[in-house]
């Protein structure tokens, strides 16, 4: 073997092993937005569902043209170690029939002596009623900002999808938790400098 070929495979293993690592970087970078939108797809890890109007108007059609049965509504609320807000539901519980649309409120009222941008997470369970649970209006879906001492009232408005009597997983699922933690925004360098 030639030094000249010697050269041609070493840098040829060089230029794999770089465009190698390359597309390992871009997978780490890809992984957790690719993983976000495979749980907002599929209801994995108890996700919810985004819905339209439109959507909902269907879902209710069907609720009002079948006799559907009820199921119950559990709401739980949390806030992450160091949030200064006081956060639950007003209700801990309600039946609604499946395909109608239903609101709950979440009651929120800022505890510290300073401004505070809150963002919540939520999941839904048991996991697989995530696909099912569609959010048309929620608070999580933006940040929510409390001046000192300021309470507020932050509405859901959602329905459980009728599609969710013809999953077999969902068989004896009588009762669904919608389930919220709020935690501090994250705030940006330049936030912080000011």
């Amino acid at each position: 073997m030639t030094a000249a070929t010697l050269d041609h495979r070493k840098n040829r293993t060089a230029i794999f092993a770089l465009l190698g690592a390359l597309a390992m970087l871009g997978l780490g970078y890809a992984a957790v937005p690719l993983y976000n939108l495979f749980c907002s797809v599929t209801g994995f890890g108890g996700t919810t569902q985004r819905a339209s109007e439109s959507d909902a108007e269907l879902a209710a059609r069907f609720a009002r043209s079948s006799s559907t049965p009820d199921i119950s509504i559990r709401f739980d609320a949390s806030t992450a170690v160091g949030m200064p807000w006081t956060f639950r539901p007003e209700a801990s519980k309600d039946t609604i029939q499946i395909g109608q649309r239903d609101m709950a409120f979440y009651y929120a009222r800022n505890n510290s002596d300073r401004p505070v941008t809150g963002t919540a997470t939520f999941n839904v369970e048991p996991e697989q009623a995530g696909r099912y649970f569609n959010k048309i209006q929620c608070f999580c879906f933006t940040e929510q900002t409390l001046q000192p001492g300021q309470e507020m009232r932050m509405p859901v408005l959602f329905y459980v999808d009728p599609a969710a009597l013809d999953d077999p997983n969902m068989k004896g699922v009588e009762q669904i938790t919608l389930s919220y933690t709020f935690h501090e925004a994250i705030k940006a360098p330049e936030e912080e400098a000011s």
